[in-house]
């Protein structure tokens, strides 16, 4: 179901962030999405993502976090699932440049509405994971855009930010680095 209201009253946010259901509502240049809470297959790939992915960005001198605000402006931010940034990215409100973000896809959410923002901020890659089939869509940031990247032979992306390989195969999803692998 999607509604527009055309002037949001401040009773109503107000009480969603006292209530605590404003953590993932995102501001588009001054526009409310409010985004559901996701729901449990979302949260499963992304917490088994943040495992994986976490130590891999920290051994580079990454912060990885969850369900972090990335800003453009006060009035203009998303709240990726994942989120990958340098210490002097990272601010009091979340952050204000990434390296790399996860976003889990939902039915119906706005995923690839927000590439075009990713952009705009200068993150060099979007990771797009779906759930149900444990598939990946890696985008690369070339000049103003994200672009798609196209998968290897077997179909594997490779992140440049991270070094890992991504692939689905019959168990899930299996990602490899250097010195070591796991599937989610």
């Amino acid at each position: 179901m999607r509604d527009v209201l055309v002037e949001v009253p401040e009773a109503l946010l107000a009480e969603r962030r006292r209530l605590g259901l404003d953590g993932r509502d995102e501001m588009w240049e001054g526009v409310v999405h409010v985004v559901p809470p996701a729901g449990g297959p979302h949260q499963r790939l992304a917490f088994r993502l943040g495992l994986a992915l976490g130590p891999l960005a920290e051994r580079l001198g990454l912060i990885a976090s969850h369900e972090t605000g990335l800003f453009r402006a006060a009035d203009d931010y998303r709240v990726p699932d994942l989120l990958f940034c340098r210490p002097e990215h990272a601010s009091e409100r979340g952050a204000e440049g990434a390296e790399l973000v996860v976003e889990v896809r939902s039915p119906g959410d706005e995923t690839y509405a927000e590439l075009e923002f990713y952009a705009a901020v200068g993150v060099r890659e979007v990771l797009v994971a779906h759930p149900d089939d444990r598939t990946v869509e890696l985008f690369r940031l070339a000049g103003d855009r994200m672009l798609p990247v196209t998968g290897d032979a077997e179909g594997a992306v490779r992140s440049d930010v991270l070094g890992v390989r991504l692939l689905t195969g019959d168990s899930g999803l299996h990602l490899s680095w250097a010195d070591g692998a796991t599937t989610v």
